[in-house]
């Protein structure tokens, strides 16, 4: 396990990034293009114990399976990279390309493309649908063996999320997203994602599921939950996962984070890496709390998984955004 300021977290840490971070030093290593990406926090209310009534805020996550060759075992959320199909016409509602375009800080293409990623990731690994017949309408229940084949289709990429649209008469609610966070993979991983991190509420009448081939596990848990969970090393996580699930805490209510999400910083997290004599040294700008320091003559093993079970033991899953290096990013 990783530890934090003297204490064991869940932070998962690839054994082999301080022999990457040391060939790059050395020149032998150039760093590729990111890819775009998103992932969603998908959330609901919790209700209070033992009353209908609402008691804060439950997120959705997925545990990746221990088998998966990059951060098996970590916790994440729905997500994954843009389709180059995303950027094709798509029936649209609420804010235009254009503000999304001001908000992501990308052109307008790109901002279509990355929205759409996040909505249709939504759907293929949740089963959840942001997207109605008409702007203020959203699809009530996407359960039907109908649905599971267009989901399966658009999974395989042999049916495209535009078109998936406009079979079904519906319009892509890009209203029911707010942007949240941005992280870029470092520049020395081989696989690099340039992540964008939405929240969005369950749509009334919707129902998560675990859709993923990529997870063996899904719940839905406060926020609070989970953190402790990381904290006690029980529970794996990449950085930008446990920082966006920290950024939760202060909100009682899904329409709260909503609301919060205009004002949020997309400035992207991107990792620094430095080299102070045999040590290597890694450091995310803004969350000290991640910060490694690597002897030369250590290997960071791979965290083991948690144990079965996870956030609140009743069910969600974590990234990406998302996946990444996987289908996402969230790395």
């Amino acid at each position: 396990m990783s530890t934090s300021h003297g204490r064991r977290t869940g932070q998962w840490f690839p054994p082999e990034w301080p022999d990457l971070i040391r060939a790059m030093a050395r020149g032998e290593l150039r760093p590729v293009a990111p890819r775009r990406a998103a992932t969603v926090l998908l959330l609901r209310a919790a209700p209070k114990e033992g009353t209908g009534a609402g008691g804060g805020i439950a997120v959705h996550m997925l545990r990746r399976r221990a088998s998966m060759a990059f951060a098996g075992g970590a916790y994440a959320y729905p997500g994954g990279s843009v389709d180059p199909r995303d950027e094709r016409n798509v029936p649209w509602a609420g804010p235009s390309r254009a503000e999304w375009a001001e908000r992501l800080g990308t052109d307008a293409a790109a901002a279509q493309a990355i929205v759409c990623a996040a909505v249709r990731e939504t759907f293929e690994e949740a089963g959840v649908l942001l997207a109605g017949p008409t702007p203020d309408t959203v699809v009530a229940d996407t359960t039907g063996d109908d649905w599971e084949a267009d989901r399966a289709a658009l999974v395989s990429r042999e049916l495209a999320f535009a078109d998936f649209l406009e079979r079904r008469g519906l319009l892509l609610r890009s209203d029911l997203l707010g942007a949240w966070a941005r992280w870029i993979t470092p520049e020395f991983e081989p696989r690099r994602y340039d992540t964008w991190f939405f929240v969005a509420a369950l749509p009334e009448g919707q129902r998560t599921r675990n859709a993923s081939t990529e997870a063996d596990r899904t719940v839905w848990t406060a926020p609070a939950d989970a953190v402790a969970g990381y904290e006690r090393g029980d529970l794996l996580m990449m950085p930008p996962t446990i920082a966006t699930l920290r950024s939760l805490l202060p909100y009682g209510e899904p329409g709260a984070v909503l609301a919060a999400a205009a004002a949020r910083d997309l400035t992207p997290v991107l990792a620094r890496a430095r080299l102070e004599g045999e040590e290597v040294v890694l450091s995310w700008p803004g969350h000290d709390e991640f910060t490694r320091r690597i002897a030369d003559t250590a290997r960071a093993a791979t965290t083991e998984p948690p144990a079965a079970g996870g956030p609140g033991r009743t069910g969600p899953g974590i990234t990406g955004p998302g996946h990444t290096g996987h289908r996402g990013a969230d790395a």
